[in-house]
Parts: structure tokens; sequence; C-alpha cells
């Protein structure tokens, strides 16, 4: 039992030591440096070292952010008409195709015979119908002179006739046979880059192929397509209505580097009823291809110009239960203000209420600050704007109960 009264006697003894420093502290160390005018040493009592910038009156571009995905204007599979050994690629992976440029070439000696046998066809039609009518212009001076009779006349005017119509027949299958021939050259339909190819020279390659030879893909000009809230649906239809060119911007996954820019072109007819937004369709040049098919992308759409808002940095923006609000300096303290938010631009964001232009609002050192907390500005170049010496009060020593 004495071992255990000792233990709780020294405990005893380090807590009343404890709350004796900590409440005689403030006063013997706090107490000499401010009636010195020196600068207090506590942490709690130290100005905060802050960076402010003005509220500024500047025009703020009103945008509406989205989500949006990269679509080429046109992409093609390369098919073969018709089927036959594959010979030749005139092309290399990856390449930029202009239209009507020659691709690949399919073995033509099939397709030449058969345009030799409707050539000969029509050759020997040709000579045949010569013949026929050389014969009718005979019988037409023989039926004059009574020398023939009718039916004899009629039946060779019905040869000639025949043989006109075989000929016209014939020269459909030459013309045929001459297209499958054509056929063989397999051009590029469009303008547009070159995926990987699908099959190798050699092989046997059916007509109309599901799978194709190689891809084309419409890199330039290109869109990208997004949607926006049905909220947020009049705003952008009132100003595409109004006949200005709405801007767009394509920016990275990061948001940290502008891609692109380009102009809304499109918006769907129909709102979707499962997400409640409208698809809407931006063209961009991409000279450059700077944006890349199917490429995830953040769009912002620049619907309107907002005159002499009051702006500041959007990092200076607080969120809290009771809304947004910011840091401004009164009297070397730090006092909240509630604001209200409006359009924001490029890290600038509107107040349409609560703050007035030049109003110094804090930017950095927003993590140590609460109401009424001292602070000293820090400029541009570093040094200190001077501020009046503040010091907190010693804590009151508890009196004892009697």
């Amino acid at each position: 039992m004495a071992w255990q009264k000792k233990t709780m006697f020294i405990v005893a003894s380090v807590l009343v030591a404890a709350a004796s420093a900590y409440w005689f502290w403030p006063k013997t160390a706090e107490a000499p440096a401010a009636e010195a005018g020196q600068r207090p040493t506590s942490p709690w009592a130290m100005p905060v070292p802050v960076r402010v910038v003005e509220a500024a009156l500047a025009d703020l571009r009103v945008q509406v952010k989205a989500i949006g995905t990269v679509t080429p204007l046109n992409t093609v599979i390369v098919q073969s008409r018709v089927s036959g050994p594959l010979t030749q690629l005139h092309f290399n992976e990856g390449d930029k195709v202009t239209a009507g440029q020659l691709l690949a070439e399919i073995d033509t000696a099939d397709y030449q015979i058969q345009f030799a046998q409707a050539q000969g066809q029509l050759e020997q039609n040709t000579a045949q119908l010569k013949n026929a009518k050389m014969d009718l212009d005979l019988y037409s001076k023989l039926r004059e002179q009574s020398s023939i009779s009718a039916q004899q006349y009629n039946t060779q005017q019905a040869l000639v006739a025949q043989l006109e119509g075989s000929r016209k027949s014939i020269q459909a299958q030459l013309d045929a046979a001459k297209l499958q021939l054509s056929y063989t050259k397999i051009h590029a339909p469009i303008t547009g880059r070159l995926g990987l190819r699908r099959v190798d020279v050699g092989n046997l390659v059916q007509a109309n192929s599901a799978e194709g030879l190689v891809t084309i893909t419409q890199s330039s000009p290109i869109t990208v397509v997004f949607a926006i809230p049905e909220s947020q649906l009049q705003q952008v239809r009132n100003a595409f209505r109004s006949g200005q060119v709405l801007t767009v911007e394509a920016w990275d996954r990061a948001e940290q580097q502008l891609l692109s820019q380009g102009v809304l072109t499109t918006l769907d007819n129909q709102i979707d009823a499962t997400t409640g937004t409208l698809r809407l369709k931006a063209e961009f040049k991409n000279e450059q291809e700077e944006l890349f098919p199917n490429q995830f992308v953040n769009v912002r759409l620049n619907v309107s110009v907002q005159q002499g808002a009051i702006t500041i940095p959007q990092d200076a923006v607080q969120y809290g239960s009771a809304g947004t609000y910011i840091y401004t300096i009164e009297q070397n303290r730090a006092q909240i203000r509630q604001v209200t938010l409006g359009a924001v631009d490029n890290g600038k964001v509107a107040i349409t209420a609560g703050l007035q232009p030049g109003t110094p609002v804090v930017l950095e050192g927003l993590d140590r600050l609460r109401p009424g907390r001292a602070v000293e500005v820090i400029e541009n170049d570093g040094s200190v704007k001077e501020a009046k010496p503040v010091t907190e009060q010693p804590r009151r020593r508890p009196q004892r109960a009697q």
C-alpha cells in the first residue's frame, strides 16, 4: 500500500506542476515581451503570414464545362469489291492519305478474261448487225420493185432489231467486266489517316469482307461530342440561335493544357431522358492533329462575356456549411465574408454579391486562419507589410473554490 500512495503522490505533483506552467507561462513569458513592444513568442499569438489579392473589375467569359469525346467526321473500312489474291499494298500503316489514292491491288487475271470474252461477243454481234443492215437495205429496194414479199422484208427488219438489242446487252456485259477489272485497284474513298492493316499480301481477299483491308479515319477537321445538363439548355440555345459564333475549348484530362479551339456546330434534337442531358457537337480544324479520335477531353463552351464583373482567384474561395466565403483583411486581422459566386473563367471567379472592388482577399495562408486571427501581409517581393503589433492576453488563473 505504501508504494501505491507514493506513486499517486508523484502523479499528483506532476499534474500540479503542469497546470501551474500552463496558467502562469503566458503571463511570465509574454507580458515582458508585450511591455517591451517585442514580437510575441507564442505560435498562437504570432501573426499568420498571408498573401492577398485585391478584388478587381474585369470582363469574364461565361463558360459551360462538360466532358467530351473526340469523334471523327468520317471513318471508313476499306473493303475490296471483288474477290481474288491480294498482290500489292501501296501504303504504310499510319500514313495520311488523300481521297482517290491507290492503296492496294487484286490479281486481275480472271477479270481480264471476262472482259476479253465480252469484248469478243460484242465484235461478233457488231459484224452480224452490219451484215443484217446491208441485207435490209437491199430488201428495201426489192420491196419497192415488188420483187420480194412483204413478209420477207419484215422478217429482215426484225432480225436487225434483234441484233441491235443483243448489242446493247453485250455492251452492258462488257461495261460490267470493265468495271470489275477496275475494282482490282483499291483507292482511298476519303482523306484521312490509316490504321493498322488487317490483310497481308498473298491472302485471298473476299469481296465486301466485314474485316476489310484497313481503316481510314478523317482527323482534320474533327468533332467533339459532349453533353450539358438540361438546366443550362436555355442559356446555350439562346446564344446559339442569336447567330453568334460560340467558341469551344478542348482541354486535356487534367485541365492543365489547352489542346485546341473550335466552334459549336450542332445541338441534338432531344434530351436524353435517362441522364437529363443534351448532346452537342463542336468542330475543330485539328490541322496539327492535337485531338485524337476517341480521346477524352474536358470541354469549355464559351456562351457569353460578362462585362465589368468583380473577380478574384478561384483558389481564394472557401466552402463551408453556411455556403461560400472568403477571408478579407480588416485592421490587420482576418475576417470571414460570405459571398455569392458567378461565372468561372480560367481560374477567375465572378463575385455577384458580398464583395466590392479593391477589397484585399487572402489567397495564400488560408489553412491557419480563423476569424479575428492576426495576420501579416507578405508583398510580392517577399517583404512584410507593416502591421500593428498584436499580442494575446494571458489566461487568467482559475480561482480556488471557497
